[in-house]
């Protein structure tokens, strides 16, 4: 079974059959000190954001503490049961 010529396949094979261009030599150096930059910048975007998570969690902790309804007697209706008011 043969093949018929494909023109992608030539396209290819002229791209391929050019000379290939001159890579820099710090290339990998910039490469490097980049990838460094980028997981430095997660690492602190994570630290910062967690933070942010714990302090609004200690927020809601305390003010769920500084609001949450007392058990004060002198509060709560006379048969000591909160659907008791409703109806």
């Amino acid at each position: 079974m043969s093949r018929l010529p494909n023109r992608r396949d030539d396209e290819v094979r002229r791209l391929l059959d050019t000379p290939h261009p001159v890579v820099p030599v710090d290339l990998a150096v910039r490469a490097m000190t980049r990838g460094r930059r980028i997981v430095r910048r997660r690492r602190v975007v994570r630290l910062v954001v967690t933070a942010l998570v714990l302090a609004a969690l200690a927020a809601a902790i305390v003010l769920a503490v500084l609001y949450w309804p007392d058990d004060d007697p002198a509060t709560t209706t006379p048969n000591g049961n909160w659907w008791s008011a409703l109806g």
